[in-house]
């Protein structure tokens, strides 16, 4: 059993795929004090503000780093819908994104709540909505991708929602606090070798 070398201002991490082959049988979505609420034509400042709120734990950074002309092309899609997740007061506290470009599939593209909300049962919430949007007339397979960069119950949660794993891949990438990207003290579970760029 050999160990693979990963440079030191890289970062490796474990890709889980699962999916989803057959509509869940109805069930009563949980309550929650928190509203789901259609970005039509999403602005990309705004998008990327709670891309960045919701998944800098986790190092989500490739929204970040995409030219606005081809992030713009996914968002405004047609057959890409945006969420935002908002709190009582109207304030943005979650994503979630749904991807049905590919036929008769839907793709859980992102899928998160800010750190704060983490751990408090809200995701079976967003869950629920995310099942009820995505399975709809002529589709076939709903499925998501999760790394070990992800939070710990992450791959857990998805499995108990009804998904199965049915891959796995290794992926490599430059560090994004190492770019600038991210700040330093972003997912300081995940260790930092270097220092960034500018510092």
């Amino acid at each position: 059993m050999a160990l693979t070398p990963v440079d030191p201002r890289e970062i490796a991490t474990i890709v889980t795929h699962l999916e989803m082959r057959e509509r869940p049988k109805p069930a009563p979505i949980p309550p929650a004090p928190l509203r789901l609420v259609p970005w039509k034509m999403p602005d990309l400042a705004a998008y990327r503000a709670l891309f960045r709120r919701v998944g800098e734990p986790w190092l989500w950074f490739s929204r970040l780093v995409m030219p606005d002309d081809q992030l713009a092309a996914i968002l405004h899609d047609p057959l890409v819908e945006v969420y935002a997740v908002t709190d009582p007061r109207g304030v943005e506290v979650g994503l979630l994104e749904l991807d049905f470009r590919s036929p008769s599939q839907c793709e859980l593209a992102f899928f998160g709540l800010v750190p704060s909300l983490n751990g408090k049962g809200l995701g079976k919430w967003l869950m629920a909505q995310a099942k009820s949007l995505a399975w709809r007339k002529g589709v076939e397979r709903f499925w998501v991708h999760t790394c070990t960069l992800d939070s710990p119950a992450a791959l857990g949660f998805y499995i108990k929602s009804g998904f199965t794993p049915y891959g796995r891949e290794i992926e490599t990438f430059a560090d994004p606090r190492l770019l600038g990207l991210l700040p330093p003290e972003a997912a300081p579970q995940i260790p930092m070798f270097g220092q960034p760029a500018d510092a």
